[in-house]
């Protein structure tokens, strides 16, 4: 019993200790890490983790049911794409030609209305809102400069760096993509509750505007400046002029640093389903007119979805692109492999949530698992009946 006791005291002491150090060397976010991430036994952010952060709400309008295909559901998944997702833990899988959905299927108990992290399908969604802002007149282009709304920026590139260098991923900032680091500043990012006072604390230490660099902390500057030029949280911003004119079916959730009046996390961390991340590219797919009304102007699409700079031909400004099989595509990505895949060639968009992204080559921007979702879907349209 007196070692129990004894035991129990040192083990308090150094508890106690050790969460004193952590806020004397700065990285008490880690403690919200440990709570929410790494006791359950994840080393990174995951899919149903909004339930643990402070969200608000993107409100939803009069909801607009998708189209269903006469072959809905007829054609089985190929067994390629069967196996990856078994192999990569898929929890939602559609694929929608010509308005209507074809094929959806569902797991791991997740269902159509399921929220789950859309990681940085977001900053697609953050590049829409700042056209949204150019074409009301918020945002003069993507050349006005950041300064303009965030003065406090630091470093010695600040005065130069623009909201488009941000979008396209040319800001210079000092800041690494680390995931699974738990003292990488995006993970910081992910935890801190003061998401505004670690973005103000980094610095445009690189001429911006040379070359592509994805730093999700670029896009988390860009929805701060879309706030200050539009007086809204990029929530309402979006909820507004996106998510009620596109027809939502459900309402969704963006994880905040804190409440009740944190900001979100922008480059990352909408909780949606399937068919409602869907509508985005929808709405690309049909150069921003929804069911008659622009919502966002043509050309600001057109650049979204052409290379900003010749040796990146993988990013335009907030999407990502390619070509495979002959055919030019452009999509939304996060982190675990959620993808949006939209194929103008053949009015097609492809979804898909899940727990695992596939491998990504250090020679490939693109991860292979991309390549099986638009082969196998393919595929599956093929065997139709004529």
């Amino acid at each position: 019993m007196k070692f129990l006791k004894g035991f129990f005291k040192w083990f308090a002491v150094i508890l106690a200790s050790t969460i004193i150090l952590m806020y004397v060397f700065d990285v008490d976010y880690l403690l919200r890490a440990v709570r929410t991430i790494y006791f359950k036994g994840y080393t990174t952010a995951f899919l149903e983790d909004y339930k643990d952060f402070p969200n608000r709400e993107i409100k939803k309008g009069i909801a607009q049911s998708w189209s269903i295909s006469k072959d809905y559901n007829s054609i089985p998944a190929t067994e390629i794409l069967e196996k990856t997702h078994k192999e990569l833990q898929t929890a939602a899988f559609l694929i929608i030609q010509n308005d209507s959905i074809f094929h959806e299927s569902y797991f791991d108990g997740y269902t159509k209305d399921s929220k789950s992290n859309s990681f940085s399908m977001a900053k697609s969604v953050i590049t829409m809102a700042l056209g949204k802002a150019i074409m009301d007149g918020k945002i003069k282009s993507l050349d006005q400069k950041v300064i303009d709304f965030i003065p406090e920026l630091k470093g010695g590139f600040a005065k130069e760096v623009t909201v488009g260098d941000l979008s396209s991923m040319a800001s210079g900032l000092s800041w690494d993509e680390k995931y699974y680091s738990p003292l990488s500043i995006v993970t910081r990012a992910y935890f801190d509750d003061d998401l505004k006072k670690v973005m103000l604390g980094l610095e445009i230490n690189k001429k911006p505007g040379q070359s592509f660099k994805y730093l999700s902390g670029a896009t988390q500057l860009l929805a701060m400046c879309i706030e200050k030029a539009t007086g809204e949280y990029v929530s309402d911003y979006v909820s507004k002029y996106f998510w009620q004119p596109m027809g939502a079916e459900n309402e969704a959730l963006w994880q905040l640093d804190h409440e009740p009046d944190g900001i979100e996390k922008a480059y990352c961390c909408i909780a949606s389903n399937a068919r409602d991340f869907a509508r985005f590219g929808k709405l690309y797919l049909n150069n921003g007119n929804w069911n008659g009304q622009q919502i966002l102007d043509s050309t600001f699409i057109k650049k979204c979805i052409t290379p900003r700079f010749a040796e990146s031909p993988e990013y335009g400004y907030g999407w990502w692109l390619h070509n495979f099989l002959g055919k030019d595509l452009y999509y939304m990505r996060g982190h675990l492999g959620q993808f949006v895949i939209v194929i103008p060639q053949d009015n097609l968009i492809i979804v898909r949530l899940g727990h695992i992204k596939g491998i990504q080559t250090s020679f490939d921007p693109h991860s292979e698992d991309l390549y099986v979702y638009v082969e196998e879907a393919y595929e599956m349209l093929a065997k139709r009946k004529k």
